[in-house]
């Protein structure tokens, strides 16, 4: 029977060199939500009619993303590499806004921080679209998969 979801998502730390402790707090919040609930079904089908659930390990190498899936036992099925051209506006606007946000919270209104903060999401809706079309053909995931994941790749991009 298909269980097309994650069960556990892991962060390639040699990766973050750096992090806040908003950014903690962001790395946990999109695990947890992540794990909670997410739709994620890997497209090449298995030999043996696996349809999961997952293991996913994410981390970046030489300027490319790279997808670890395995079965939910631990074994390997398959690795899935984007380049991250593509993700690199985004990222770096989503960076840009949320320094904005985490100081509007320490010392602005209200509605300057509703401002902010619908920035804030309108690029992060927009980074979660871009993945959901990379990963086209690959894996199909669901928005709110796709919003948590571009999460943690932008966690996996801090530098300090």
């Amino acid at each position: 029977m298909a269980d097309p979801r994650i069960i556990d998502i892991e962060l390639d730390q040699r990766t973050i060199i750096w992090r806040n402790a908003d950014v903690e707090q962001e790395r946990r919040i999109a695990i947890f939500d992540l794990l909670e609930e997410n739709h994620f079904a890997p497209q090449r089908e298995q030999p043996d009619g696996y349809a999961g659930p997952y293991k996913v390990r994410l981390r970046v190498e030489e300027g490319r993303l790279a997808i670890e899936i395995d079965r939910e036992d631990g074994t390997p099925l398959e690795a899935i590499i984007l380049g991250l051209a593509r993700f690199r506006r985004p990222i770096k606007d989503y960076f840009a806004i949320c320094d904005s946000y985490y100081q509007a919270i320490r010392n602005a209104t209200a509605q300057q921080i509703e401002t902010v903060d619908m920035a804030r999401r309108a690029i992060h809706n927009e980074a979660a679209e871009i993945l959901k079309e990379r990963l086209e053909g690959k894996v199909t995931v669901d928005f709110d998969t796709a919003r948590r994941l571009f999460t943690l790749i932008c966690v996996l991009h801090i530098k300090g």
